[in-house]
């Protein structure tokens, strides 16, 4: 998504996760058709994880924090939820860490979307994305709209007061507050027992200065290096083991290119060796997915790309109908094409009954340079036709 799009939500319940290189703080939000809480029941966040339609998770520091929205039980006067982050560690501001958000079906797991908000600045705390009602229907809108005074700055547009917690601690005593005045929601105290924050990286956005890097799923890196963007040309090696002894596993790796409005442009596979003029170029199909390295090669000369392709999604299938849960060790790693040196490397380390699987996508950010995600998200699709519509909506 882009900022200000919307989708139409296909799930009556729906999670919202925001993931980082450092660890976030999320909240949710539920608004009436005037913008304001109606008390400090709608503020959601980790001291007060359930409210009257959504619930909060905490990833306990190893995985993202989420936001779920059960629509069939939002109360009548609630028009939207909004759902924001801000970093753990005091002071972190947003340049160079933008979040994910990746809006999933509650219930089947399936990407609905995703949102980096691009080009963040001093932006301490964030509205991400909101999930809202129009016309009796359910949406989910990129907003990506940055507060430099941290969620301070949230509250007061949401007519919320958040208070800092004192130096030495205090027992609580809200009192009733009188309309027209603002809602009071609880101080956020410490996490008790919660594992230190993570550090702040010095550079801002993961890049490529201190060598390789490997992805967990929903990770980012900036193909920068000495804060000027990665040589142009590129190769992502795939590779996958039969996870029985003996059994081989024909799978089928493939790029697509979409362009700005997520719109399909080519796909490049065992069927199709080349496109966009050889900017983009594939070794061709491996049928066993025996022997070592990578078994299938997809080289990109990102240089020489057109420059309506803002995103490539890389995928791989499983045409005969095997499950990834016969398939072990499968990843992707980005190398330099003219060196061989890997820079990137993501291990897929679950697996799920289903025939294909999205492995990671490398977005052209406003400023010309590349990122790449690790995805890792699998879906019901034998072909790389039928991933067009998933890659599109993961981007």
């Amino acid at each position: 998504m882009t900022p200000g799009s919307n989708i139409p939500l296909s799930a009556a319940r729906v999670t919202v996760d925001v993931s980082a290189p450092v660890r976030l703080d999320v909240s949710g939000l539920l608004l009436t058709g005037d913008g304001k809480v109606r008390s400090d029941d709608d503020f959601i966040f980790y001291n007060q994880p359930s409210g009257p339609g959504v619930t909060y998770r905490s990833g306990g520091g190893t995985a993202p924090d989420a936001v779920t929205v059960d629509t069939a039980a939002v109360p009548p006067e609630i028009e939207k939820i909004v759902v924001t982050a801000s970093p753990d560690a005091a002071g972190q501001t947003f340049q160079g860490i933008e979040p994910t958000a990746t809006i999933r079906d509650a219930d089947g797991g399936a990407v609905l979307a995703t949102f980096t908000p691009p080009q963040l600045g001093t932006e301490t705390a964030l509205v991400v994305v909101e999930i809202y009602r129009r016309g009796g229907q359910w949406k989910a809108r990129a907003v990506g709209q940055g507060y430099a005074n941290g969620l301070a700055g949230i509250a007061t547009d949401f007519g919320v007061t958040v208070e800092e917690p004192a130096a030495a601690p205090a027992a609580p005593a809200p009192a009733p507050v009188a309309p027209p005045q603002p809602a009071t929601a609880p101080a956020a105290p410490p996490r008790p027992s919660a594992p230190p924050p993570a550090p702040a990286p010095g550079a801002g956005k993961i890049n490529l200065d201190k060598g390789r890097v490997s992805l967990q799923k929903n990770q980012t890196v900036s193909l920068v290096k000495g804060g000027r963007p990665l040589l142009s040309q590129v190769k992502m090696g795939l590779g996958w083991e039969p996870a029985f002894r003996g059994k081989d596993i024909d799978l089928d790796a493939s790029v697509i290119a979409y362009g700005p409005q997520r719109n399909h442009i080519d796909s490049c596979y065992f069927g199709k060796l080349t496109i966009l003029k050889g900017a983009v170029r594939h070794s061709g199909d491996n049928l066993t997915g025996e022997g070592g390295g990578d078994d299938e090669v997809i080289t990109v000369d990102l240089g020489r790309l057109p420059q309506e392709v803002t995103g490539l999604v890389f995928t791989v299938n499983s045409f005969s109908g095997q499950k990834f849960t016969e398939v072990a060790k499968a990843y992707c790693r980005l190398l330099d094409a003219t060196t061989g040196e890997e820079l990137v490397r993501f291990d897929l380390t679950g697996a799920e009954p289903q025939t294909g699987v999205m492995m990671a996508k490398l977005i052209r950010q406003f400023s010309g340079e590349w990122d790449m995600t690790a995805m890792g998200d699998f879906v019901k699709a034998r072909t790389v036709r039928n991933m067009v519509e998933p890659g599109a909506r993961a981007l």
